[in-house]
């Protein structure tokens, strides 16, 4: 079976058989063999392709590293665990939104707390325009998964719906701007999920708790690792199921 994942990252950055061959000094049948026998690459020949695809080694070779291996690695992708979300300093959302030049990714109900920072929806607009891919997933406000999260979290039926639609409010900017993607989800919400390029803060849910209480995490993407990769695929399958934000 070949490795259509290899095969689509390498056409995504506009790269050749040619390009990997000579970044690997390998011969241009080796390539192709990598791509269209899925034969496994050296763990030299794999960190330098990852690099040039911008991908994750795990992404591209699932079954290279061992379980075992996978878990050591997954514990260093984890830089720091918080007992809630609103204990991440501030000093750390500023770093992540500044630094960010190739994407940012959303995935909240309503993510009300990011726009009280002034310049947030400014700052997204400017990174667009600079070239990063800007996607941004809320809750659909009429859904009824949006109300069942309401009435969860013991805010009442229309609370959660009401946040979602005083945050669109902010957003509405950026229905204009190039590389700027809005779209309603209707998941049951697991985590909600922000991404900054190579890092990420995973809010975990807890039943019964506003989303401020519940636990996050500070992920930091590895090339062999499985944990960044895994929410990051979550992200994209929820991306896939939603549609776009008519607001």
């Amino acid at each position: 079976m070949p490795n259509e994942r290899l095969r689509e990252a390498l056409l995504k950055q506009g790269l050749n058989l040619d390009h990997v061959a000579r970044a690997a000094n390998v011969d241009r049948k080796t390539v192709e063999r990598w791509i269209t026998k899925n034969r496994l690459p050296y763990p030299k020949h794999r960190h330098t392709i990852a690099a040039m695809v911008r991908e994750s080694e795990n992404y591209l070779w699932p079954d290279a590293l061992p379980a075992e291996r996978k878990a050591e690695v997954g514990v260093s992708e984890v830089v720091k665990v918080y007992p809630h979300r609103n204990a991440i300093p501030v000093e750390l959302w500023d770093r992540l939104i500044s630094e960010a030049t190739k994407q940012v990714e959303i995935l909240v109900h309503a993510g009300l707390f990011l726009v009280e920072r002034p310049t947030f929806v400014k700052d997204l607009a400017k990174k667009a325009e600079n070239g990063a891919q800007i996607r941004l997933l809320f809750g659909d406000p009429a859904s009824r998964e949006v109300v069942r999260r309401s009435e969860e979290e013991q805010l009442g039926k229309a609370t959660l719906g009401g946040r979602i639609r005083n945050a669109l409010a902010f957003y509405r900017p950026l229905r204009a701007v190039p590389g700027v993607e809005l779209r309603f989800h209707k998941t049951t919400l697991y985590n909600s999920v922000f991404r900054f390029d190579d890092e990420m803060v995973i809010n975990t849910h807890v039943y019964g708790f506003q989303g401020a209480h519940a636990p996050a995490l500070h992920l930091r993407r590895l090339s062999a690792g499985d944990v960044f990769e895994t929410y990051s695929e979550s992200f994209e399958t929820v991306w896939a199921e939603s549609k776009p934000a008519d607001f």
